[in-house]
């Protein structure tokens, strides 16, 4: 049976719990990177840089400067042995351009359907220290911190389910640990 882009889209949600013990390779995350790379950028001005890690020191740098999951206001995020076992980091290179437009979200996005086609599953995070994350990587200020994509073996399950009469699209956990996300319906989002 052949995946279909539709089924990479539906498959690809914010995972945040991983086999933190199955290894992503290097060369993974580079054939990541190339799918990013060879993604539409505006005016193809192509500013965006790319840091990877792979290896426990390195990922171990990056963690403690993320915030996970905003509306399971209990759970500080991954714990130990549930942690990413890679990250890319996303960078704008000012030199190139000072804006950035839609650039990292589409590399961002075309980084998540090659992890989800080969197993894989991942989690978009915007909002970093980046301050102390710049520091802890040795970053240059030549280049913005946008996102960092986290990413591994999924440890959880997510489904997916309609938005409800109440209209609440907070993602939650059940207590069996499944992670819920509510979506609106196609002709709630499509203006006739």
């Amino acid at each position: 049976m052949n995946t279909t882009v539709r089924d990479l889209v539906v498959r690809n949600r914010s995972c945040r719990r991983f086999e933190e013990n199955m290894p992503v390779e290097r060369e993974m995350l580079e054939e990541f990177v190339d799918l990013a790379r060879l993604s539409p950028s505006a005016a193809n001005r192509q500013p965006l840089k790319y840091i990877l890690s792979c290896e426990t020191e390195m990922n171990a740098r990056i963690f403690p400067h993320l915030a996970w999951a905003g509306y399971l206001k209990d759970w500080p995020g991954p714990s130990q042995g549930e942690r990413p076992a890679a990250y890319i980091v996303i960078l704008g290179d000012a030199r190139i351009s000072r804006s950035i437009d839609c650039d990292h979200g589409i590399a961002a996005q075309s980084i998540l359907l090659g992890a989800v086609e080969k197993g894989l599953a991942g989690c978009i995070i915007g909002l970093i220290r980046k301050k102390e994350l710049r520091k802890a990587l040795e970053i240059s200020s030549s280049y913005n911190i946008l996102l960092v994509v986290a990413l591994g073996k999924p440890q959880e399950k997510i489904v997916i389910e309609n938005v409800g009469a109440e209209n609440d699209i907070q993602y939650y956990r059940d207590d069996a640990g499944i992670h819920h996300v509510p979506k609106r319906s196609l002709d709630d989002v499509i203006l006739r």
